[in-house]
């Protein structure tokens, strides 16, 4: 009797709605040193991370003309369980990503600016989804190290790869960085993960994830204090800032494919999160005596509930995809902000506890008419609730009571092609970002959930044989820049802004061993006023040649630019940009694996996160003295290890 044949999976990427969109498949990342999750996300054309704290805290995020600080305007997604916190103690939407190791994640899903109408909260300069693997094929440990006290220990594990997969995956990593007064950043990650078939047609994956970290940083420091040589630019003026932080995910997929028309997909996610953290910024300006450390605490638990049902139907024979979903999420923030001296709490300013809901329903159309348009639209509602109560505010604003905010939102998608291997994209969408519900409670005529409007216009092509060339031209109007700063916990409303800019990407195969990457952005970012965004990306840039050769080497030189751009929104002042080259190799012998980097090859002195604000050293002036403040990049920095797959 014949016998069956093995299934056959095929994994075709997603249909392209847009020309800046980007699927980053697992093994474009493996050649990164793996320090920071949030590394991967440097493959996205024009996305720049800066860390300025030992290690410990969320990345600053730059992305289309947006300083988005620690995630307001970008929303990051792990296999669809949100990262952005709402109405967080150090910034609107901040999002940590360290809880991710890197080595867990199948594929990387970059979507750019508001027309895509899945994606709600934070996301206007766009929406990142790191899609997590099933099972390893083969178990894998390493153990590596390097300059500044670095190691990391990890290990990934599937005990089952088949009816059901699973995969185990722990982590620990520590570093002290190149600083005199040691980040001591230790971070300790655990993923469980699990999927099977409950039927045939009706899948279910769960996993969860814990996370714990602790550290110290050095802070910004002042230009002024290194040229006079009080501090090194490894220094500090107060070494006490970190904290510590730990996030428990649970996240739960249920897919339901009714039949060859119909599908129905459940998430039901949920976090304890907790973070404690010393920040110093201004130094002696507001207390001569103690010193201006600030303390801010956030304990939170969220939950929420993501639910489509999809329906293909050919009405006159064109091929229509309908989708309806609905969105709750529920975040429960205990937000504290007081003053502290060497980590000892002196006194509280604010603690308000909130209870923030959101609601959004949401259709999605897409439609192929002939084979080469293809027209993707949608409409979401937004419906935002907002209570706090109040135990402590001596900031003079009423945190207390219960607010009610709503707005829609509409995308539009249009691809048309391909014509000699060449597509055409044409977008539009209104997108917004919430606010922080302090702000919105202590004046309720705010814009809660301002405007984000949004077109661009696209091409991609392969016209050249063995090269992908992209070109976007995009621009992105703001209804209200409302900055919360949660350091001092007030509000600051700047009127609206106008965003604009070009990007350019290119992948080239020059041999079947070799392969080339690279892109160009530009962005051009006001307030209606004429005046700057400060620190808002200009120019960046990133190459990379990748060599994977046959015997088991693959190696691997970047750069990557960020240009000149302004520190302060008169254009006064330039917040100094760098150019950056590393090189990692991994070398792979049947059962082991040796790999090493240098990272920032020429040893080139740089600012790795510059602000430009008032602040006070002893001695000084009582109004203090305005100046750049830095966090030094590291300099030439070594790593090396040894991994067994088994």
């Amino acid at each position: 009797e014949p016998r069956p044949l093995p299934p056959v999976t095929v994994i075709a990427p997603p249909p392209i709605s847009s020309s800046s969109e980007v699927f980053i498949p697992g093994k474009d990342f493996e050649l990164r040193p793996h320090g920071r999750p949030a590394d991967i996300l440097r493959l996205i054309p024009g996305l720049v991370i800066s860390q300025h704290q030992g290690g410990g805290k969320a990345e600053q995020y730059f992305l289309r003309g947006f300083d988005a600080d620690h995630g307001t305007d970008v929303a990051l997604f792990v296999d669809g369980l949100p990262v952005n916190l709402r109405s967080h103690a150090h910034g609107q939407g901040y999002a940590d990503l360290h809880f991710l190791i890197p080595e867990t994640v199948q594929r990387l899903d970059g979507f750019k600016g508001p027309y895509f109408v899945e994606y709600g909260d934070f996301a206007t300069a766009g929406a990142v989804n790191f899609v997590l693997r099933d099972f390893v094929e083969e178990n894998y440990a390493e153990a590596s190290g390097g300059s500044f006290s670095t190691m990391r220990f990890l290990t990934l594990l599937s005990p089952t790869k088949d009816a059901l997969k699973t995969l185990i995956a722990a982590e620990y990593y520590h570093s002290d960085g190149p600083f005199e007064h040691p980040n001591g950043y230790n971070r300790f990650n655990i993923l469980a993960k699990a999927k099977g078939s409950l039927m045939p047609g009706m899948d279910l994956s769960a996993w969860a994830s814990y996370y714990y970290a602790t550290w110290h940083g050095s802070g910004e420091i002042p230009v002024r204090a290194v040229r006079a040589g009080l501090i090194s630019r490894f220094g500090a003026i107060d070494a006490n800032e970190g904290g510590e932080t730990q996030r428990l995910n649970l996240n739960v997929d249920w897919t339901w494919r009714l039949d060859d028309a119909q599908t129905l997909a459940v998430r039901a996610y949920g976090s304890y999160y907790k973070l404690n953290l010393f920040n110093n910024f201004t130094f002696f300006l507001d207390d001569p005596e103690n010193g201006d450390e600030i303390n801010q605490r956030d304990r939170r638990l969220l939950g929420g509930i993501d639910a489509q049902y999809q329906h293909q139907s050919k009405p006159f024979g064109v091929s229509l995809i309908s989708t309806a979903g609905f969105q709750y999420r529920i975040d429960t923030p205990r937000v504290v902000l007081g003053n502290s001296i060497q980590r000892h709490p002196t006194g509280r300013t604010q603690d308000v506890s909130i209870v923030e809901q959101s609601y959004a329903p949401f259709v999605k159309f897409d439609l192929v008419p002939v084979p080469w348009l293809r027209f993707v639209t949608g409409a979401r509602g937004d419906i935002f609730t907002y209570n706090a109560w109040t135990r402590v505010n001596t900031t003079g604003d009423d945190t207390n009571g219960y607010v009610t905010k709503a707005r829609p939102n509409v995308k539009a998608n249009l691809a048309l092609g391909p014509w000699w291997n060449t597509e055409f994209f044409g977008n539009f969408g209104t997108g917004y970002h919430s606010n922080d519900a302090r702000a919105v409670i202590s004046d309720p005529t705010m814009t809660a959930l301002p405007t984000a409007m949004g077109w661009e216009f696209g091409v991609r092509t392969k016209i050249i044989p063995r090269v992908e060339l992209s070109a976007t031209y995009w621009w992105l109007n703001l209804a209200s820049e409302l900055v919360f700063v949660g350091d001092e916990g007030t509000t600051e409303a700047r009127g609206p802004s106008h965003r604009q800019g070009f990007e350019f990407a290119m992948r080239a195969k020059l041999l079947d061993w070799l392969t080339f990457s690279g892109d160009v952005t530009s962005s051009h970012a006001e307030f209606d006023t004429g005046q700057a965004v400060a620190l808002a990306p200009l120019v960046t840039s990133r190459a990379d040649l990748t060599a994977r050769f046959p015997f088991g080497l693959s190696t691997s030189f970047a750069m990557r630019y960020l240009a000149d751009r302004w520190a302060d929104e008169d254009r006064t002042q330039k917040a100094r940009g760098y150019l950056l080259f590393d090189l990692v190799a991994r070398y792979r012998y049947k059962w082991i694996e040796a790999f090493f980097s240098i990272e920032n090859i020429t040893n080139t002195e740089w600012r790795e996160a510059q602000f430009y604000f008032t602040s006070r050293l002893t001695g000084e002036p009582a109004a203090g003295v305005n100046d750049i403040h830095y966090t030094a990049g590291n300099p030439r920095s070594f790593t090396g290890g040894l991994a067994v797959r088994f």
